[in-house]
């Protein structure tokens, strides 16, 4: 599809669902190579990065381990700019590696504010694996170690994203329309 309708907005295609594939293949490729012998803790952050946690973890090779938290910090296309925990990590991660896996870091407060949470618990490493970033509008300084994309500052549905809980089934990612 070409363009779809979510809601109020239209949106035409953006990244279609092979390129997205072959990014989070590279991207399991790095973490393969870069944490070999490690036995991470992949903690996929709800309900945006399923889809990408999915394709990426059936492409790891390593020992892993794999929990899920539930955050949350939108209201329909904008940042609310308040995190709010909605399910927590039960996990024992001391002197674990552990793996964020996000959909996207637009602000990154978010992901700092998941930082601080999983820092208190005393793991051995913290790395973060991204589907998209929007580098134009980070506000806090991140170390993100695996990009599978870098994308301009607009609103995309789709591969997991929504727009007010809808779009998430699409396989392509699709950017609004003016």
């Amino acid at each position: 599809m070409d363009t779809i309708q979510i809601k109020d907005k239209r949106f035409t295609t953006f990244i279609p669902e092979e390129k997205i594939l072959t990014e989070v293949a590279r991207v399991a490729d790095e973490i393969n190579r870069d944490l070999s012998g490690s036995d991470p803790l992949f903690v996929s952050v709800l309900n945006g990065s399923f889809m990408f946690t999915a394709d990426l973890m059936k492409r790891l090779d390593i020992p892993c381990e794999i929990s899920f938290v539930k955050l949350a910090s939108y209201e329909g296309t904008s940042t609310t700019g308040r995190v709010k925990e909605l399910v927590g990590l039960n996990d024992d991660i001391s002197g674990r590696t552990v793996v964020i896996v996000e959909d996207i870091v637009d602000t990154g407060l978010t992901m700092q504010r998941l930082l601080e949470t999983l820092r208190a618990k005393n793991p051995k490493d913290i790395r973060i694996a991204t589907l998209l970033v929007k580098p134009d509008k980070l506000q806090v300084d991140l170390k993100i170690d695996y990009v599978a994309m870098n994308i301009p500052n607009d609103f995309i549905v789709g591969y997991g994203l929504d727009y007010d809980g809808y779009g998430r089934n699409f396989r392509d990612i699709y950017i609004v329309e003016d």
